[in-house]
C-alpha cells in the first residue's frame, strides 16, 4: 500500500497577479549636463556668434564685406603666417619630446612613484601658462634674469642679444613648456593601449623589435599621434595670455592683433576688424579640431 504522503501533491496555491506596468518616468539624468551646457553657451557659443556677427557687420549694423577684406591685407597675412609657423613648430617639438617621454615611461609601473609624480606634474604644467609662465621666463632668462646674469658674468655669454625673448621667436620656449605636458597627457593612453599579445605574435612569426614598430606600432599609433599634434597646434594657435605678457609691444600674432583692433584708437571705421580676425581664427582652429575628431575616432578602435 502506498503511503499517502508519497502520492499527494503539493498545492501551489493561486497565482499572484503580475505587477501592473506603470508609465515609465522620464529620465532626469540630463539635468547633470545643465551646468556644462551653460558653460559652453556662455564661453564658447556666445563668443563665436559675436565674432561672426561683428565680422560681417559694420558699426551701424549694416552688412558689409569690408571687414573680411582686411584678411587679405599683407600685414594681416603676415600675422596669420607668424601664428601658423609658431604653432606648427611648437606643436611638432612638443609632440616629439612628449612621445619620447611617453615611451620612456612605459616600462615603469603605473602606480610607482615616478609614474605618479609624472602624471601629477603633467596635469599641473599643462595648465601653467599666462602671466605666471611669462614671469618665470622673464625672471630666469630675461634681460636681467638670474640665468642671463650668471652666464654673462661667469662665461661672458649673453642670452639676450636684441631681447629676442620679447619677440615672436621668444615665444617658442614658453609654448613648448606647456605643449610637452599636454602631449604626454593625450598620447600616453594611446601608447599604453598597445597590447603585449601583438608583440608576442610578432616574435612568434619571426619578427624583430624593428619590424614590430614598423608594421604594428607606428601604424596603430599614427592616428593618435597626428590627433595629438593637431590638438597642440590648436592650443598654440589660440594662446593669448603668455604672448600678451611677453610681447607687449606690437601685434605679431593673431591674438595680439585682435587685442590691438579692440583697443586701438587709430583704426577709424574698422571697429569690427577684431571680429573678422576672430572669425578667421575660428575657421583655422575649427578645421584643426575637426581633423582631430576624425583621427581620434579612428584611434579609438585600437584603444578600446
Amino acid at each position: 500500500m502506498t503511503s499517502p504522503s508519497l502520492t499527494s501533491t503539493t498545492n501551489p496555491g493561486p497565482e499572484l497577479p503580475a505587477p501592473a506596468q506603470g508609465r515609465a518616468r522620464p529620465s532626469t539624468a540630463w539635468l547633470g549636463l545643465v551646468p556644462f551646457g551653460a558653460y559652453l553657451a556662455l564661453f564658447l557659443v556666445l563668443p563665436t556668434v559675436l565674432a561672426i556677427a561683428t565680422g560681417f557687420f559694420d558699426k551701424a549694423g549694416a552688412f558689409t564685406w569690408s571687414n573680411l577684406s582686411a584678411l587679405v591685407d599683407p600685414v594681416i597675412l603676415t600675422t596669420f603666417w607668424n601664428t601658423t609657423w609658431l604653432s606648427l613648430l611648437t606643436a611638432a617639438v612638443g609632440a616629439i619630446i612628449g612621445a619620447i617621454v611617453c615611451y620612456a615611461t612605459m616600462g615603469l609601473p603605473p602606480t610607482g612613484g615616478i609614474r605618479t609624480t609624472l602624471d601629477a606634474a603633467t596635469g599641473v604644467l599643462a595648465q601653467f601658462g599666462g602671466v605666471m609662465l611669462a614671469f618665470v621666463f622673464i625672471a630666469t632668462i630675461g634681460v636681467q634674469g638670474v640665468v642671463t646674469i650668471l652666464l654673462k658674468d661667469t662665461f661672458g655669454i649673453d642670452l639676450q642679444p636684441g631681447t629676442w625673448l620679447y619677440s615672436v621667436p621668444g615665444l617658442i620656449l614658453p609654448y613648448i613648456y606647456f605643449q610637452v605636458p599636454l602631449m604626454i597627457i593625450t598620447f600616453l593612453p594611446a601608447l599604453a593601449a598597445l597590447k603585449p599579445q601583438w608583440a608576442e605574435a610578432n616574435l612568434t612569426l619571426g619578427g624583430s623589435r624593428v619590424s614590430f614598430w614598423l608594421r604594428i606600432g607606428f601604424p596603430v599609433l599614427a592616428p593618435s599621434f597626428l590627433a595629438s599634434f593637431l590638438l597642440l597646434f590648436a592650443n598654440a594657435f589660440s594662446s593669448y595670455a603668455t604672448a600678451a605678457a611677453l610681447a607687449s609691444q606690437g601685434s605679431q600674432i593673431v591674438p595680439l592683433q585682435i587685442r590691438a583692433a579692440l583697443t586701438s584708437e587709430t583704426v577709424l571705421g574698422r571697429e569690427n576688424l577684431a571680429g573678422a580676425l576672430a572669425l578667421g581664427m575660428i575657421v583655422i582652429v575649427g578645421v584643426a579640431m575637426g581633423l582631430y575628431a576624425l583621427l581620434q575616432r579612428r584611434a579609438a578602435r585600437w584603444q578600446s
